[in-house]
């Protein structure tokens, strides 16, 4: 009886070695990456590039980018008051704090936005800048569209989970370096490791920021259906790269993989005849992968053992590409109360996922 209550404790992680085995042992469930020299924008590494994914909070770069657009035309300043509406507080996972009718400057929203990846403040800047939110998204389409970014069609404003948000990893690297080429005075945005909002610090996820130096930028984003993905830019030695990468299981691992794929990269050790960015093809012939049984589910140990195998690095007796120790930039923002805000009836949207399916947007 002994023996048998031993079999039965050892049983479940027999039973999770071998589903881990059957996860290593079948074919590579692909997940994109795209590695791209930011100034001649040859390709210098891809894994199905053109495949749709969910962005998450990659999205956010969109929004900036139409943020930007604004400053530019003159249509908003920094100083233009961003004020938290009803349907900005209304979005998922919030750790911002924020409540009906704070505000802070447009030049505070977008620390918010980028560095802390704020969904309510992403809406709030959406409705600061269009007379809504849905107005909003019509300027990020047509902007994708200007673009080239032909494997894109956006939902929302902060990425949150809507099976029309999706891109491609190519399309968000030339969303990236488009951001990154057209508004070079507001590069500072993307260089916060951390902000403060009325003294309540909130990190960025992007840890690259602060250990592996050259790092300037750009965006993380997570949801339990697109797993964790990263759009970043480094530089070293007058070199400018830019690494895509999405779908991966855990931080450690995206952060891990994309510091490894710029080291390459600034190594010289990454070449291919993929030729530019701009003429990877997108593909219309599959729908984004669905990430949440992999992730979210009780299988997610199993497929993260298997990643974990395919991706060692950074754990226990394995080397790690985030050796720097680079001092983080934390800006810090300060909010009052608007005491004009009308509080509008937010229109009735249809049901979202529970949150154990959908993740959070950053």
């Amino acid at each position: 009886m002994t023996e048998n209550r031993s079999m039965m404790v050892r049983r479940p992680w027999n039973v999770l070695a071998f589903v881990a085995f059957l996860f290593l042992a079948a074919p590579a469930q692909a997940t994109p990456v795209l590695v791209v020299d930011a100034d001649s924008r040859q390709v210098l590494y891809q894994e199905d590039a053109g495949a749709p994914w969910y962005p998450a909070s990659t999205t956010k770069l969109m929004t900036a980018f139409v943020v930007f657009e604004a400053l530019r035309s003159g249509e908003v300043s920094l100083t233009t008051p961003v004020t938290m509406t009803r349907n900005a507080t209304k979005q998922a996972f919030l750790e911002s704090g924020l409540t009906f009718g704070r505000t802070m400057t447009l030049d505070d929203a977008l620390f918010a936005m980028i560095a802390a990846s704020a969904n309510d403040v992403a809406v709030a800047l959406a409705e600061a800048v269009a007379p809504d939110e849905t107005a909003f998204v019509r300027k990020m389409n047509e902007a994708a569209a200007r673009l080239g970014m032909t494997g894109t069609h956006f939902s929302n404003a902060n990425g949150l989970f809507d099976r029309n948000n999706y891109t491609t990893a190519r399309d968000l690297a030339i969303l990236g370096l488009a951001v990154d080429r057209m508004f070079p005075e507001y590069r500072r945005f993307f260089l916060a490791s951390a902000v403060t909002i009325d003294g309540k610090e909130i990190k960025s996820n992007n840890l690259l920021l602060t250990r592996f130096s050259g790092t300037i930028g750009m965006k993380t984003g997570f949801l339990c259906a697109s797993g964790r993905n990263f759009v970043g830019l480094a530089t070293r030695n007058g070199r400018r790269v830019m690494v895509v990468i999405l779908g991966a299981t855990t931080e450690r691992e995206r952060n891990e993989r994309s510091a490894q794929y710029l080291t390459q990269a600034f190594d010289g050790r990454l070449s291919s005849n993929s030729g530019l960015v701009d003429n990877l093809q997108n593909r219309t012939d599959v729908a984004p992968q669905d990430m949440r049984i992999r992730l979210c589910t009780g299988e997610s140990v199993a497929y993260e053992a298997s990643r974990n195998a395919l991706y060692p690095m950074g754990l226990p007796g394995n080397k790690s590409y985030l050796e720097d120790q680079i001092q983080g930039q934390v800006h810090a923002i300060t909010t009052w109360a608007n005491e004009n805000v009308t509080d509008v009836p937010v229109p009735a949207r249809r049901p979202s996922l529970p949150q154990q399916q959908t993740g959070s947007a950053g």
